[in-house]
């Protein structure tokens, strides 16, 4: 414990403190309060609904920002005192995403009847939850634009409290519409959700409104519209893809089960999604900018078996603590009627052990942007995620999709340790590790 105690200080205590656990608790609480006001007032039928709407919206957002947001932040950070490449790249970023954000603003809006029959199975009532969520999308453009900013600029005190507030308003609206109105109170919540939090960070980025002169069309650049593509395409890929394949089993559970299981599992993945942003946090906050400095092979292994040894015991500790309190837990964030979730609870976990371990590695395909490396595995891991998926809860029922989690993680694993096995458990550490 002390080992991990002085790791942790030494590399990202103070970013982690200031930061990302503030973050992320606050969208923990706000998540955990929205399942159980789901649980109450919908059900376990009411959440696949719900889950299937998220998986379609989360997609969309990406596409609408065209996956720029990280590419962003970077060249921000770059040029904040280059007033030439900073009104370049933000006029960019911004005439694109604006193009962006309006063409799936329109497509969503007139195709509202056919997105509706797809993730609302034997439900046709719900196409103006799509629409309402067409003509908020472009908010939330805005709003990640304008964090993209905060965040290049390293203005992260600004940036906590705007996540602070905005979840708190989210949370407050969200609680109140399905208390209201139930189903349709939570599918609109879902759909405007993102985009309330603009009305917060606007206020925030007005100490920056000078920027705003930088924002010309003749200032957009093809050739930064070319440096960004890699971060774009990789951003879409994973941001858009996985959803999309997540919404494509959870309808397959709802043809082939039903509904009430499906929500069982949307119940699971939920669960799962809160304690593993803890993790994802800590990562994102140290491993990527790690792998980003390091050039050498032995460096790189260090460093992964450093966080194998101080943080992965400790997350897997957690893991199976949250086992044997599984029924606690499943009474705290939803109700009686969720209580089938306890038997989806060892797969998951095994899944999400597995899943931590080849991050850790993966993360160096973002970090040294191998863009085929990364594309190829991410194919590989949502294509055996659905077949894995689908195969198995034709045998197991709803337990299969969380085994085909935990096998097509294990797979994507596999490849990964394939893939940077001389660097792992190879010789040579003082070889170059491109």
């Amino acid at each position: 414990m002390k080992k991990l105690i002085d790791y942790i200080n030494k590399n990202v205590l103070v970013k982690v403190a200031s930061l990302q656990i503030t973050s992320v608790l606050t969208r923990i609480i706000a998540g955990i309060l929205t399942s159980k006001a789901i649980a109450i007032f919908i059900g376990a039928e009411g959440l696949a609904l719900i889950g299937n709407l998220q998986n379609f919206v989360s997609s969309m957002q990406t596409v609408s920002i065209l996956g720029f947001y990280n590419g962003m932040v970077k060249y921000v950070a770059a040029f904040k005192d280059n007033a030439v490449r900073l009104s370049q790249a933000l006029s960019t970023v911004f005439y694109f995403g604006f193009i962006a954000t309006i063409l799936v603003s329109l497509f969503c809006y007139f195709n509202a009847d056919g997105i509706n029959n797809l993730i609302f199975p034997s439900y046709n009532s719900y196409a103006f939850v799509i629409k309402i969520f067409a003509i908020v999308l472009p908010f939330y453009a805005l709003n990640m634009f304008s964090f993209s900013i905060m965040n290049g600029f390293s203005n992260y005190k600004m940036l906590i409290v705007i996540n602070i507030i905005g979840q708190i308003l989210v949370v407050s609206i969200t609680l109140l519409l399905i208390y209201q109105n139930r189903i349709e109170g939570a599918l609109i919540s879902v759909a405007i959700a993102e985009s309330l939090i603009c009305l917060i960070t606007l206020v925030g980025i007005i100490n920056r409104r000078s920027l705003v002169p930088l924002i010309k069309v003749n200032q957009i650049s093809f050739s930064f519209l070319k440096k960004m593509s890699t971060y774009s395409i990789m951003a879409l890929f994973s941001a858009v893809i996985l959803p999309l394949v997540l919404l494509a089993i959870r309808s397959y559970i709802i043809d082939n089960i039903g509904y009430k299981d499906a929500g069982f599992w949307e119940a699971m993945t939920r669960i799962s999604k809160y304690y593993l942003m803890l993790v994802s946090s800590l990562m994102a906050l140290y491993i990527l900018p790690r792998f980003s400095e390091i050039d050498n092979i032995g460096e790189f292994r260090k460093e992964v078996f450093s966080f194998y040894k101080t943080v992965i015991p400790v997350f897997g500790i957690g893991l199976i603590l949250i086992y044997f309190l599984r029924s606690f837990i499943i009474q705290v964030i939803f109700s009686d009627e969720f209580q089938p979730v306890e038997d989806l609870f060892l797969w998951q976990l095994l899944g999400d052990f597995v899943k931590v371990l080849s991050m850790v590695i993966a993360y160096q395909f973002l970090a040294k942007k191998m863009f085929w490396h990364y594309i190829i595995t991410e194919a590989f891991l949502v294509i055996m995620l659905y077949i894995t998926s689908t195969y198995l809860i034709k045998l197991y029922g709803v337990k299969g999709a969380v085994i085909g989690h935990f096998v097509s993680y294990l797979m994507y694993y596999a490849v990964v340790l394939l893939i940077f096995g001389s660097s792992l458990f190879g010789v040579d550490t003082e070889k170059n590790i491109n």
